[in-house]
């Protein structure tokens, strides 16, 4: 410790005279500050950047003081903030005292209470953090204990200033804490009462030491007021640089003086700078060095030890406060500020127009840093600003240049009114609801009611952080720095007044607020600003309402009258009625009263005059009403095309006519109209829904996207319904669904499933299952439409005559086609020419180097040319001087071409006849759905394709009109409906001459649940329906299950399908197999559905159980189907409670016709036969309503609903006999009676048994001596009167001594074994629950097991071994195809199954049996299991690799990438050349995958790990450094890392020590880099080496914990690897570093 004293002195060492040693400390300084001097520009604002450090000194202002925290301003105007914790140690122990007791203390004042803004403190710096944004968040402590530490009770001396805190109040004064240890300090009452006149409990006192005694142990303080403002820190108080103090006045003497600032000299040793900003503006000339000046010290720095002072007069007085800003002055713009000066790095200081100073920081003077110009902030240049903060340490304000922040509407809390409509960000969702980020400074808070119109229960659905919203400011509170906003649309739209305060709510103001509060005496309604009044039950409405809770619901946006209000009282009265007392507002203004009368209907057509253009649309006024009635049409709604939108929106200008626009939505006052030809056709053909009710799956709607969210597509249609797309919308692979629609577009959507409940809808935008099946019909209409549209544009800009520009002339004029004499311009680098002429003056001509042909042309040269494509809203023209564009020649419409494609543009492309050059158009999408196509899709210039004519005269177009032959388009495959058989692999039809009753050879194809799909011959395949296998199909069989893929098998044609409509027509083959089926006449093949009669037994099979609907979907044939009701399903509740579990799909079952459904496409069945709900019946329900008190409602099986009353819930009496019911409870009950539609039952076992009580039905039934039960009814001093079961009320004293009834629990657990097998799940007779049945039963299975032990020991047995092959040895492989089958029967998502199956055709050399099982696994797997399909691709890869071309593997990678992770397929496809050393083939690709994935670091280090294999380690090198260039700056220190640990493992070590020291090197306090280098170097490193980088480590300046961490691993390495003496070194080095830091916290 000795020698750490010499090295590190104390501040008291400094006064002892060493002559030889003190000139050396001396000079360093002034070298020092010799170098500050000549770059003192660049330090100015050096603290602001990068001195700022944890330990730093400053003293600052107290800006804002709120209940936990006080913000501090900071010399650089910099902000800090101290919590309510780092306040004193006697502050903080009351506030743990109060949290621990739960109640407020009196003797704990607030910091509002103790602090103001304006006074000055001490504070020290405990951690700088960077947050997300770049900005810092500097946290302070006030505490005496952290300010002063650099004092010791030895150090202390009279006339010291000191700051600290009342710790208790005693009789004669108070104890002082001011953070020495070992010392108390004393403030006598009598002297501090004269100048404070209440002292408080944790208050910051500004103290000057008057006595010292017992060597610093006690001292005595005064607070003074003169003494303390007239305090000077002299050299008799032994300050020294360790203990020095901000806010201490010093005596200074001027050693130097620059323009921008000086040096001073005080306390005889010590030196330190002021800048220009801290001189005293009335002196700042007229400094000169020696001169003697009172200086205030700023900051001390911790380590370098950089002293700051100030000259400003405010801070020369120790207890007085800065000069504060005008409140008017805030946010203030100034039209000219002139530039003082400018620092490159941190920014510039200017003079504004009253001559204060003000700084701008180098981010506020440009809005980005490309576009800032340092030229533009020359001394004396002049800019406009705005004043955005106030410094109150510098006495200078803080202003900014930016455009943006000039014309800001809000820049502070105060300049937000309740009410105003404000633009923000959303940043943080948390359970209380969202925040939103308005401006850089204000920031307000949604609540979870405010998200939406309605409650939102998963509001992350909704929104994103990032995303913009437009929010109505509920309240506003600038001292609270509080803002509440809302997103309800009602309210943000709203035209009302706002009512902000009691004393504007007059009787009969109409506004809008929103519902807090529904009880049985009315509504509390809320407003702005807290404002809140009642509706009384009266007022709810002109019907009487009930139960307002259950009309109207918290967050409801209303609209209401105020009825009365009384300011004082704060109270008011509302009303909901208004039509009875129209508002006064409304007498007044004649056009909304005459909007409101006017009432369109939707789907009305009508004419419309242009008033305004929007961003987001048109305003227009209905020519019918004579222009009174204004609406409006957003931009999205003036087309079905996207393009078409815009351009007609850029066309049209105020007072333009637009006829037959079709009323949308009329909400009274705000009317919007649209144009789409689509939705208009839909509502006038009535191919729409006119609300949810009307809605029916299976429908096609015509409608438009609403919304688009990563999740999915939300769709409307005309009448408001809504519905939601999910995100696997498309035929295709869906990475991002902006990708394939945007909102407004026009669609065609199919409904899927419909949930009532919640009135949701699904939609499927499927181009496969949304079109009719024409798919060149469907493209023509849309091509056509388009064209006819241009036309009516082009005629819109005719009709304005010679007014128009002569640039909208020539484009009226161009069509494709033209002909044009044109002057080449210019020829660009890429081949590319720009022409010009008189009749194309204003507008860019170009043509590609393409369509330049074989000519070379030179600028200046004339040329003739052929218009391919005008583009209006760009003035672009699209032109070619290919020669074979201008043959001529008759064509006849439907005739087929070759054409050429010459131009793409975004709704169509322009190709050439290859014969005849003429030009034709062709659509590129072929349905409104159809919006994306992957790369490879996409047509092409150049490329060749077969067009079919549609229109061969050339007309306005300037073009023909043609779609790509269907043929040769690549086309998706049909989905098939659920309630389809799977006809799935039956090609389309061909032609056959097989009639009904043929019989036919084949071979089984597939084998599925319900039916099995035969091959006939190459081309004809067939179905056998599961009814159709087997002559008599025993219950509980799977017929299907009978037959194997590849078996022969014999049977006749019943019946046919058309495969694109599903007729039943005799096309594609329906086959019935079985003996004695195949000698039936063809006429009893098929049986039509309504020859079935209720009562009728029939063998079924199990379709799938539908959750949704709550019905099990069975085929009874191949054309006929049924459902089972939930209820229908069983007697057995347990079967009830899981019936998914208990029927298996392609299971034969038997079923008892009841009747058709609605509809009458399926039959209605039912598995316990035909329901009559007689007296005494014993049937299952389930429980749809408990009420309290009075009992249970029961829906039974036929649709009929009982009551159970509460007597009849159970045998015993039970404190809460409803507790065990809930909603949804499947039970057995008996029927009581069934009297006029009425059912009563009862839940009792006695009367669900067979043992029953005897039937009580009046007093004469009762006999004496007689036992029976009931329930206690009513209790009177002599008799307690009890309730039966019919009942009646027995007289009877119940007497204490008589036993109770012995209640026997019902039902049996079958034992775990294989008799449970033997038992069918659906035999009706064995699911008895009557328990004399039940015992019954048992004892029965008990004696049959005795008499036939060996038999049954035999059926184990041979179960057992089926069960050990099947599910005991998972391990073991499957012997045949078919046992492949099954496996992947019952795991279809099993990725594994599948590749072993494919290994199993691999290894007999099957390459196309191989390649098979992998497509019908692609086929198989659900959509939703990605990574399960995608190893399915990587096997098929990897096939291709082995035992395909080069082609066939890139086909199978180009159909990977389009429908999975396009970079999860790339690097697996480098892996496998890898692995397969096609080493060329695998950098290629590597290549590719730089220029497509350059943002993806695993890219980078993926061909990094293959060079370094390669033994290229040059090349890797450069590849680091492009990497480097492509990656973002934040990820370079990982990815340097990551590229040196590749170099140790492959490549040169060397070099990845170099990588590791660079970067080390710029990140010392990197501990996970230092970390990884040891591990390294531990593992291949010399043992020198790695001691080199232990020690280095040791001596950085880390927290102790990481230090700890690096020590405790140095000493594990000398344990394992080191000497006694070596592990004694580490020790010691750790207890030095234990010491130092020990002495440094308590010196």
């Amino acid at each position: 410790m000795a020698s750490l004293e010499e090295n590190f002195p104390r501040g008291g060492i400094q006064k002892k005279p060493t002559e030889g040693k003190t000139p050396n400390p001396k000079l360093e300084r002034d070298n020092l500050f010799d170098v500050c001097c000549l770059h003192i520009r660049s330090m100015l604002f050096f603290l602001l950047s990068q001195a700022l450090c944890e330990g730093m000194l400053l003293l600052g202002c107290i800006k804002e003081v709120s209940d936990y925290e006080l913000v501090v301003s900071l010399p650089s105007g910099l902000s800090g903030f101290v919590p309510v914790t780092q306040i004193s140690d006697a502050y903080s122990k009351l506030l743990s005292k109060e949290v621990a007791q739960g109640e407020l203390l009196e003797d704990l004042n607030s910091l509002s209470d103790m602090y103001s803004p304006g006074m000055l403190v001490r504070c020290i710096v405990t951690s700088v953090e960077k947050s997300a944004d770049g900005r810092r968040s500097i946290k302070l402590s006030i505490d005496p204990k952290k300010v002063n530490k650099g004092l010791n009770a030895s150090a202390l001396a009279s006339g010291m200033l000191l700051s600290g805190f009342v710790s208790s109040v005693e009789d004669h004064g108070y104890l002082i804490d001011i953070g020495v240890s070992g010392t108390h300090a004393f403030l006598p009452r009598q002297k501090a009462q004269n100048y404070i006149k209440a002292v408080k409990r944790g208050q910051n006192l500004n103290c000057i030491i008057v006595e010292v005694k017992n060597e610093g142990r006690v001292v005595r303080l005064s607070v003074d007021r003169s003494e303390v403002a007239t305090s000077l820190a002299t050299e008799r108080q032994n300050w020294t640089l360790s203990n020095l103090l901000p806010g201490l006045v010093v005596k200074a003497r001027v050693q130097k003086v620059v323009p921008l600032g000086m040096k001073l000299s005080f306390l005889s040793s010590f030196t330190g700078i002021v800048d220009f900003m801290h001189m005293d503006p009335e002196k700042s000339m007229n400094y000169s060095p020696d001169q003697v000046v009172k200086a205030c010290i700023l900051s001390i720095h911790p380590t370098s030890k950089v002293v700051r002072l100030t000259l400003r007069q405010a801070f020369l007085c120790p207890g007085g406060s800065p000069n504060q800003l005008s409140n008017d002055r805030m946010g203030a713009v100034v039209e000219e500020s002139t530039v003082k000066a400018f620092y490159k790095q941190f920014g510039a200081v200017f003079e504004l127009d009253d001559g204060t100073l003000a700084f701008a920081r180098l981010k506020h003077l440009s809005k980005t840093r490309k576009s800032f110009k340092p030229g533009a902030f020359k001394t004396g240049c002049k800019h406009k600003c705005r004043i955005i903060d106030y410094s109150l340490m510098d006495e200078m304000c803080i202003v900014s240049l930016k455009y943006q922040i000039i014309e800001a509407r809000f820049l502070q809390y105060q300049d937000i009114h309740t009410g105003d409509v404000v633009q923000g960000k959303v940043f943080a969702l948390k359970p209380i609801g969202m925040q939103v980020k308005v401006t850089d400074g204000i920031k307000g808070l949604v609540p979870s009611m405010h998200l939406a119109d309605v409650i939102l229960k998963q509001p992350e659905k909704k929104y994103n952080i990032g995303d913009e919203v437009r929010c109505r400011v509920l309240e506003c509170n600038p001292a609270g720095r509080k803002l509440i906003l809302t997103l309800k649309k009602s309210l943000i739209q709203s035209k009302l007044p706002v009512l902000s305060n009691y004393e504007d709510a007059k009787a009969g103001l109409i506004t809008h607020g929103f519902v807090v509060c529904a009880r049985e005496f009315g509504c509390i309604v809320k407003f702005y600003n807290d404002v809140k009044g009642l509706v009384p039950k009266n007022e709810l409405s002109s019907e009487p309402i009930s139960s307002p809770d259950k009309v109207f619901h918290e967050g409801q946006v209303v609209k209401v009258m105020v009825l009365k209000c009384e300011p004082q009282q704060e109270r008011l009265l509302l009303s909901f009625r208004l039509s009875n007392k129209p508002a006064p507002e409304d007498k007044k203004e004649g056009t909304p009263k005459k909007k409101q009368e006017v009432k369109y209907q939707i789907g009305e057509m009508v004419d419309v005059k242009v008033l305004k253009k929007k961003d987001s649309g048109l305003e227009v006024s209905i020519l019918e009403d004579e222009g009174n009635v204004i609406a409006s049409i957003p931009t999205v709604h003036l087309s079905d095309f996207v393009a078409t939108c815009k351009l007609l929106w850029h066309c049209l200008q105020e007072g333009d006519v637009l006829p037959r626009v079709m009323c949308l939505s009329d909400k009274g006052d705000h009317i919007i109209l649209s144009r789409k030809s689509a939705v208009i056709s839909a509502v006038q053909e009535e191919q729409i829904v006119r609300s949810f009710s009307e809605i029916q799956p299976g429908m096609l709607l015509t409608g438009y996207v609403r919304n688009v969210m990563p999740f999915g597509v939300f769709v409307e249609f005309p009448f408001g319904v809504t519905g939601l797309a999910p995100k696997s919308m498309s035929d295709k692979f869906v990475t991002d669904t902006k990708d394939h629609f945007v909102v407004g577009q026009t669609v065609i959507a199919k409904v899927m499933s419909i949930d009532e409940e919640k009135q949701r809808v699904l939609l499927n935008l499927k181009v496969s299952e949304c079109s009719s099946g024409d798919s060149a019909a469907e493209s023509f209409a849309l091509l056509n439409q388009y064209f006819k549209e241009m036309k009516e544009i082009r005629n819109l800009l005719r009709r304005r005559g010679k007014s128009l520009h002569i640039t909208t002339q020539g484009l009226c004029e161009l069509v494709p086609g033209k002909e044009l004499q044109l002057v080449v311009q210019d020829v660009k680098e890429d081949g590319s020419a720009l022409f010009s002429g008189s009749c194309v003056t204003g507008l860019t001509v170009t043509a590609t180097r393409y369509h330049l042909g074989d000519k070379n042309i030179v600028p200046g040269e004339k040329t003739k040319a052929l218009v391919l494509h005008v583009d209006a809203l760009t003035s672009k023209v699209y032109v070619s001087l290919r020669e074979e564009l201008l043959k001529q020649r008759r064509l006849t419409e439907n005739s087929q071409h070759s054409a050429i494609v010459q131009h793409i543009a975004e709704d169509f492309a322009v190709v050439s006849l290859l014969d005849t050059g003429q030009l034709a158009a062709i659509p590129i999408a072929s349905h409104f759905n159809d919006t994306f196509r992957f790369d490879s899709e996409k047509l092409k210039v150049g490329q060749t394709i077969i067009a079919t004519l549609k229109v061969v005269k050339v007309n306005d177009h300037g073009v023909l009109l043609a779609v790509q032959d269907p043929a040769k388009k690549k086309v998706f495959v049909r989905v098939r409906n659920e309630s389809e058989t799977a006809l799935e692999e039956i090609l389309p039809a061909v032609k056959h001459s097989l009639s009904l009753g043929d019989t036919v050879t084949g071979t089984v194809k597939s084998v599925k649940p319900t039916h099995v799909t035969v091959a006939i011959d190459d081309k004809l395949t067939g179905s056998i329906h599961a009814s159709r296998i087997l002559d008599e199909v025993p219950i509980g069989s799977f017929p299907t299950y009978t037959l194997k893929a590849g078996q022969k098998v014999t049977a006749r044609v019943i019946g046919g399908r058309d495969v694109n409509t599903h007729r039943w027509e005799n096309m594609l083959i329906i086959l019935l197999l079985g003996q004695s089926m195949l000698n039936l006449k063809e006429d009893s093949a098929l049986k039509k559905l309504g020859l079935y009669n209720a009562g009728q037994t029939v063998t079924c099979f199990v379709k799938k159980y539908n959750i949704l609907k709550n019905w099990l979907e069975v085929e009874v044939a191949p054309d006929i189907r049924g459902r089972v009701p939930h209820l229908l399903l069983s007697l057995n509740t347990k079967v009830l409670k899981h019936p998914e579990k208990s029927f298996k799909n392609g299971q034969a079952i038997s079923a008892t016709v009841t009747g058709t459904d609605v509809t009458e496409t399926n039959l209605c069945l039912s598995l316990t036969g035909i329901q009559s709900l007689e007296q005494g019946t014993i049937t299952v329900g389930m429980v749809t309503k408990v009420t309290p008190h009075v009992g249970l409602t029961i829906a039974l099986p036929g649709g009929k609903t009982g009551k159970v009353s509460i007597f009849h819930l159970n045998d015993t009496y039970t404190e809460n006999p409803l507790g065990d019911f809930k909603v949804g409870k499947i039970v057995r009950c008996c029927i009581l009676s069934n009297e006029n539609g009425k059912i009563q039952l009862s839940l009792r076992q006695s009367r669900n048994s067979k043992v029953e009580d005897v039937e009580i039905t009046c007093i004469k039934d009762v006999k004496k001596g007689q036992l029976v039960r009931g329930y206690v009814k009513s209790i009177s001093p002599s008799e307690v009167s009890s309730t039966g079961q019919r009942e009646a009320t027995s007289k009877q004293q119940l007497k204490p001594d008589e036993a109770p009834r012995l209640q026997v629990s019902m039902g049996f657990t079958w034992d775990e074994d294989m008799n449970a097998m033997d038992i069918p799940v659906l035999n009706q007779k064995e699911e008895s629950s009557e328990s004399e049945e039940e015992e019954d039963l048992q004892s029965k299975l008990k004696k049959q097991t005795k008499k036939e032990k060996e038999l049954e020991k035999q059926k184990k047995e041979k179960e057992l071994c089926k069960l050990e092959a099947a599910l005991m040895d998972p391990s073991r492989q499957p012997q045949s195809a078919d046992d492949f089958d099954r496996l992947v029967l019952s795991s279809p998502n099993s990725s594994i199954l599948w590749l072993q199956y494919m290994a199993f055709h691999l290894q007999a050399t099957e390459i196309e049996k191989a390649r098979a099982v992998a497509e019908r696994a692609l086929k198989t797997i659900c959509f939703r299991e990605e990574q399960e399909k995608l190893n399915v691709w990587v096997a098929l890869l990897n096939l291709e690799n082995m035992y395909g071309t080069e082609e066939t593997l890139m086909k199978v990678f180009e159909r990977a990438v389009q429908y999975n992770e396009p970079l999860k397929v790339f690097q697996h496809l480098c892996d496998i050349y890898a692995n397969s050393e096609k080493y060329k083939q695998a950098e290629e690709l590597y290549h590719t995958m730089l220029k497509r994935f350059r943002q993806e670091k695993s890219v980078w280090l993926k061909y990094a790990s293959f060079l370094l294999k390669q033994g290229q380690t040059e090349a890797t090198h450069r590849l680091l450094e492009r990497a480097l260039k492509a990656l973002p700056t934040k990820e370079h220190v990982d990815l340097i890392s990551r590229f040196a640990q590749l170099e140790f493992r492959f490549g040169d070590p060397e070099h990845a020590k170099a990588l590791f020291e660079s970067t080390l090197s710029s990140y010392p306090k990197r501990t996970d880099i230092w970390s990884i280098y040891m591990d390294i170097m531990i593992k291949h490193g010399s043992q020198k080496e790695v001691r080199d980088i232990f020690e280095r480590v040791i001596h950085l300046s880390l927290a102790p914990k990481k230090m700890k961490f690096f020590f405790k691993r140095y000493l594990d390495y000398e344990k394992k690897f080191g000497t006694a003496e070596s592990v004694l070194a580490v020790k010691r080095a750790a207890l030095e570093y234990v010491e130092t830091k020990s002495s440094l916290a308590d010196p």
